[in-house]
């Protein structure tokens, strides 16, 4: 891990030294991206973090789209695109973010490495959020049910049966 990566890592820890001063916080975190260069998709994101940690999904969001824009890579591109559509979420873009999900839910899991997809089941946690803010709460609790099963010590394949029927058509 580099110095910079280590001090953003530090800075994040800390997060929650800044409570009620969020302006100090996003500031340590633009002095941070600053050190990279210009062009750097790495800037935009973590900028896009910080407005969104402290609670301003509407000016992280373009942020996230121009980290992604500037070809993020691996874990921190996924990361983008699920924390991008929790903040298009928030501020009522729904079909938006639930496109971004279930592109990223198509990805070929073998182009990814571990810690990336192990990302899985947050792209279905936030998915299943917008999709019950968005009235299609049965598909909501069918991916929260599937993304649950493996992590159960039993009625794994009860389980992944169950949130499959939740979707499934009678006829």
């Amino acid at each position: 891990m580099s110095d910079w990566e280590q001090r953003v890592d530090e800075a994040w820890a800390a997060i929650g030294d800044y409570d009620g001063h969020d302006a100090d916080f996003r500031a340590r975190i633009d002095d941070l991206a600053a050190e990279l260069p210009a062009g750097d998709p790495r800037v935009a994101f973590e900028r896009a973090c910080a407005w969104d940690s402290t609670g301003h999904s509407d000016r992280a969001v373009p942020l996230y789209r121009q980290a992604l824009d500037q070809g993020l890579p691996g874990y921190r591109r996924r990361r983008a695109v699920i924390q991008m559509s929790s903040s298009l979420r928030n501020i009522g873009r729904l079909d938006e973010a639930v496109k971004h999900l279930e592109a990223e839910r198509s990805v070929d899991p073998a182009t990814l490495d571990e810690p990336t997809r192990g990302l899985d089941d947050a792209v279905s946690a936030v998915l299943a959020l917008c999709l019950t803010d968005a009235g299609r709460e049965r598909e909501a609790v069918s991916i929260a049910v599937a993304a649950l099963a493996p992590h159960l010590p039993r009625y794994q394949r009860s389980m992944a049966n169950y949130a499959r029927k939740l979707t499934e058509r009678p006829g």
